[in-house]
Order: C-alpha cells, then structure tokens, then sequence
C-alpha cells in the first residue's frame, strides 16, 4: 500500500441520474485544484458505486488514507446511525488503512457562508 490519499464525496443518491451532477462537477473541480489526489463518488442508494465498493476499489489500488466527505446539508439520520456503522465495518475489512469520516459538508462555515451569499444574491436585497 502507498501513502497515497483518497476523498470519497458520499450522497444519498437518487433515481434520477441527474441528481449527481453538483457532486460530479465538485469531485471535477476537485481534481482539477489536487491532480495527485484520488476523488471519487460513492452513494448511500439507489446509485453506485456503494461506499463500500467504493473503498474496496482505494484499498485494491493501494489507497492508505481515505477520507469520506458527507455531501449532505446537515448530521440528519443517515450520518448519525448508517453512515458511522459503515465506515466501521470498512474499517474492519481494512485495518491497514486509515478511514476517516467529515462532519456532513453543509455544516461547514465556509459552505454556509456560500449559501447565505447565494441566498442573498437570489433575493435581490443589497449586502450590508
């Protein structure tokens, strides 16, 4: 295995295959901003790959250090209860490996500011 970094952007998923675009256009502009590092997206249903599948596919690569950015608005059910027990038994499977698990990424300043800022620009009310 390398020392090599991963991030894994992880959703929900959806049904409708569009629903992944911002999350592929940030794994895109990810890349762009860090070529040496390895971004992928993973999905908690209805998408794939699976978190799961996604890890395994780091770990067969020799990916050591891998992190998994909830792309979630808010800690709701899934990442306080699923998501933890998951990343568990990955860790489990991969004990050479370190997984570690980001708060969800809308619970982040700089994400929060962004959306006021969008918010402000949609209503069309001047900044103070």
């Amino acid at each position: 295995m390398s020392d090599a970094n991963a991030v894994v952007l992880f959703g929900h998923g959806a049904r409708d295959p569009e629903w992944a675009r911002p999350m592929q256009r940030t794994r895109d502009h990810l890349r762009a901003q860090a070529p040496a590092l390895r971004v992928e997206l993973a999905f908690l249903e209805f998408m794939t790959p699976t978190l799961e599948e996604a890890i395994d596919a780091l770990v067969r690569d020799g990916i050591r250090h891998i992190s998994v950015v909830p792309m979630f608005i808010a800690q709701g059910g899934h990442l306080k209860s699923d998501v933890p027990k998951l990343i568990g038994a990955a860790r489990t499977l991969h004990a050479g490996c370190e997984i570690s698990l980001a708060p969800a990424v809308g619970e982040a300043d700089g994400v929060i500011a962004a959306m006021a800022e969008y918010a402000l620009a949609c209503s069309g009310a001047p900044a103070t």
